[in-house]
């Protein structure tokens, strides 16, 4: 991934801000309000266990099963621990004879249905996982060009949560078809309408040519690429409302893919791909079908993908509205209640999700992928604790799963990487081994460290507080900083913490905590601090001060009395 990275940093030298201001004009996608991403899940960060970082490709159906009997041993369901999520390597190299992908007919022979229903009977929803490009990680099929399908298998399975990733990606192309013309009929039957290129209102950039390969007008329309232009067809007039057969008689001269979508009636929009021209006619057609009122209606016609952002946020968006829409289909086919499907954009980062992020799904990736070093956990707080105007209820930046208890992490370094995911409104998936927490007669070893972190209600609460306000630093030195996040009922949780191996002094004053904008902590003689891992409280006037060691933290939860 840090290749891929290096990749885009030099294939995109032209403003990534500008290309999704231009998106989101074009196609009238807003962040706030009604166009944010809103499938009544996630409104607290999302909780789970997740089985990449501990497993990697080396799953069966028996090893999840087992994970999700040690959480219901282990009461993390009662902490608020919900998914238990299958990673790469679940499917099989085979789709079925339906076109459907399936579980891998080895590791998990009973189909994942059944191991969705045994990890319900647990008491936890599962979670799946694909990736947006031709091919997973782990090089099995993946979703790109068939969300549709897919998003109605996982509603079927009764899926609840999905992380959707990002290896083997094809971008939507730039570049648009140049139309000569638009051809409409009843499905099912010729073609009884024709709008000529000419007959459009051309916007923007877009203008008409001419060609004389082309009939019978030899005009095509052309400056539709990079959101630069729109031709509009109005007032095309059908008999009966239904599915029609839209055909694009376009121009074949460009030996690159064109891509552009037909938005009808201002409502309903419908992708269309044209293959790169490798013919010797110079007249090419694609095909499409559309929904069409009976009486007037208009095309626009447009491609609004500017930049390889445009094109991440254009394809997580369509997955994100499939995906809610075969939740529904399911639930109207079944007379069952709806399951929303949690979605998970596993990003890396590349293209600024946080921008686009809240379009398209309930929690996005803000980074490449985490490590259980304290190095990478560092890493990935530095890029996600600025990002804190983007998150909340809802829409959450994800700096990847808890590495707490993997690898050769110390306490310190457990206890700092919980705290930090909790001020930071992260979800908080779990990687580590759920087994271990059990004993050999079934009973939970209370005394394991990692459990204690991990099940830490107060350090949870601070997560799942319902006000979804990610942190902010107010304080940093480069060595040490401190972190702020408002609480419900006016409180306000604090965090202090040393980067370094070396012991440091960090104080912060409460008192100007009240003067912070973003905080609602009234003024005060005194106030109550509680400590979160001393399980401890004390009163305090104003500055605290204390001298941590090195990669820990000091984690505090703070009100007014009187």
């Amino acid at each position: 991934m840090k290749e891929s990275f290096k990749k885009f940093i030099r294939q995109n030298n032209l403003c990534p801000v500008c290309h999704m201001k231009k998106l989101m004009a074009a196609t009238k996608v807003h962040v706030n309000g009604a166009d944010r991403f809103d499938n009544g899940v996630a409104l607290t960060p999302p909780m789970g266990w997740a089985s990449w970082n501990l497993f990697r490709n080396h799953i069966n159906e028996d090893i999840i099963k087992d994970i999700a009997k040690a959480m219901k041993a282990a009461h993390l369901d009662e902490l608020g621990y919900q998914y238990v999520n299958v990673d790469d390597c679940w499917m099989s190299s085979l789709r079925d004879e339906n076109g459907r992908l399936q579980g891998d007919l080895a590791t998990f022979p009973s189909g994942i249905k059944a191991l969705v229903e045994a990890v319900n009977s647990y008491g936890f929803k599962m979670g799946i996982y694909t990736s947006n490009g031709t091919l997973t990680c782990e090089d099995l099929p993946s979703s790109l060009y068939h969300e549709r399908i897919d998003a109605e298998t996982f509603a079927e399975w009764g899926v609840e949560y999905f992380k959707y990733d990002f290896c083997h990606n094809e971008p939507i192309p730039t570049l648009a078809p140049e139309i000569e013309k638009v051809l409409i009929a009843k499905k099912g039957e010729k073609e009884t309408i024709t709008l000529l290129s000419e007959q459009a209102e051309l916007r923007g950039d877009a203008i008409l040519l001419e060609d004389e390969n082309l009939s019978p007008t030899g005009k095509y329309i052309s400056g539709l690429s990079n959101g630069a232009g729109t031709a509009i067809f109005y007032d095309v007039d059908v008999p009966e409302e239904g599915e029609y057969t839209l055909t694009l008689g376009i121009r074949k001269a460009v030996r690159k893919d064109k891509y552009c979508e037909i938005i009808v009636n201002g409502v309903n929009t419908y992708a269309l791909r044209a293959p790169a021209t490798k013919g010797p006619s110079r007249q090419g057609r694609n095909q499409t079908s559309v929904y069409l009122k009976k009486g007037k209606n208009s095309f626009l016609i447009h491609n609004p993908i500017g930049s390889r952002m445009d094109s991440a946020a254009r394809q997580y968006q369509n997955m994100g509205k499939e995906l809610m829409r075969a939740t529904k289909k399911v639930a109207l086919e079944t007379g069952k209640p709806e399951k929303p499907i949690c979605f998970s954009i596993c990003e890396w980062g590349l293209n600024r999700p946080w921008k686009w992020g809240a379009t398209a799904g309930n929690l996005w990736r803000t980074t490449p992928d985490i490590l259980p070093k304290w190095s990478s956990i560092i890493g990935i707080y530095e890029a996600t604790v600025r990002l804190y105007n983007y998150a909340g209820p809802g829409n959450w930046n994800d700096p990847d799963m808890l590495e707490v208890g993997n690898g050769n992490l110390t306490d310190n370094e457990n206890i700092a990487h919980f705290s930090l995911w909790c001020m930071l409104a992260a979800p908080l998936i779990l990687g580590n081994d759920i087994r271990k927490f059990i004993k050999e007669d079934g009973s939970v070893d209370y005394n394991n460290k990692v459990l204690k972190i991990i099940s830490n209600q107060k350090a949870i609460a601070i997560n799942q507080d319902k006000l979804g306000i990610q942190c902010r630093r107010i304080k940093t030195n480069g060595f040490t900083d401190v972190l702020v996040k408002p609480l419900e009922n006016k409180e306000v949780a604090v965090c202090l913490l040393n980067k370094t191996n070396s012991s440091k002094d960090v104080s912060f004053s409460i008192k100007e905590l009240t003067n912070l904008g973003f905080v609602d902590l009234p003024v005060s003689e005194r106030y109550t601090v509680y400590d979160i891992w001393e399980n401890t409280t004390f009163v305090a006037g104003d500055n605290i001060s204390e001298n941590l060691g090195g990669h820990s933290v000091k984690l505090y939860r703070i009100k007014a009395m009187g």
